[in-house]
């Protein structure tokens, strides 16, 4: 028999894949009265994933979904391409930084072949074997339950071997990001590990494409006042990178700053 939060996780898979999902629908598909499936819907709704509607519910694109890795990958690849390239370029020989899991951080780690005498701590298993072959680098790994969509660990183990550390930079990715709630994942797992990740950090560098950008989730990571700096692309909202600059936050485009290079 199915649980309620595994029902209520299926219920949203459906409404991701089909923008909608009917009261009745949910009802005769798991064996349920309308009334359990109303309190499912209304459950979505204030975990900001649905909108409630007559007779079922939409999908609320503004909140922040999280797609398996392998997708990411697929999304604006070319841009964070980019972003990690430009990204790699403030890492200084001897620094002692932590690499986010994700796709845009993965890139970063891509880009840091010519640098000596590195030690990167990450949470992300996919950057881990990426720069396993590295001489020049000294890899950690955060302990704890791997994530299979991301690829990612997290857990108190990698919260607390976290703490005894710090670093000179985090490269934090990001699911969401709203001008006043800051960054949000839908997972409190990795939502804990960030937090501690921050905290570990002399500098908070975020990075992401402007896809991001008016999107929220509901596990808080940072607040727009804890980034030190943050690397993104032009499609950035200029009232974005007015309220981050009013902030104190060192707003990075990467685009621009391509073609001042050029230029």
């Amino acid at each position: 028999m199915t649980t309620t939060a595994q029902r209520r996780e299926e219920i949203l898979h459906y409404i991701q894949t089909h923008q909608k999902g009917e009261v009745n629908y949910f009802a005769e598909l798991y064996d349920v009265s309308e009334v359990t499936v109303r309190n499912d819907l209304n459950y979505l709704e204030k975990k900001g994933c649905v909108t409630r509607c007559y007779g079922g519910a939409l999908l609320n694109n503004q909140f922040a979904f999280e797609r398996p890795l392998n997708d990411k990958k697929q999304l604006n690849c070319d841009i964070k391409a980019r972003i990690g390239e430009y990204a790699a370029s403030l890492v200084q020989n001897g620094d002692k930084i932590i690499l986010d899991s994700g796709s845009t951080t993965e890139q970063i780690a891509y880009h840091l072949n010519p640098k000596h005498n590195l030690t990167v701590m990450t949470n992300g298993i996919n950057i881990a074997y990426h720069l396993a072959n590295k001489d020049n680098i000294e890899v950690m790994m955060s302990g704890g339950i791997m994530r299979r969509n991301s690829y990612s660990v997290h857990g108190i183990g990698g919260e607390e071997y976290l703490s005894g550390f710090r670093f000179n930079k985090l490269f934090l990715g990001v699911d969401g990001f709203d001008k006043i709630a800051g960054i949000t994942t839908p997972h409190q797992g990795e939502a804990d590990i960030n937090r501690r990740m921050v905290e570990a950090a002399q500098t908070v560098i975020a990075v992401t494409d402007s896809s991001k950008f008016d999107r929220q989730s509901f596990c808080l990571i940072a607040r727009p006042e804890q980034l030190n700096m943050l690397i993104t692309d032009s499609g950035i909202p200029q009232d974005y990178v007015d309220q981050l600059t009013s902030l104190g936050v060192d707003v990075r485009i990467v685009d621009r700053i391509n073609d001042e290079i050029a230029n």
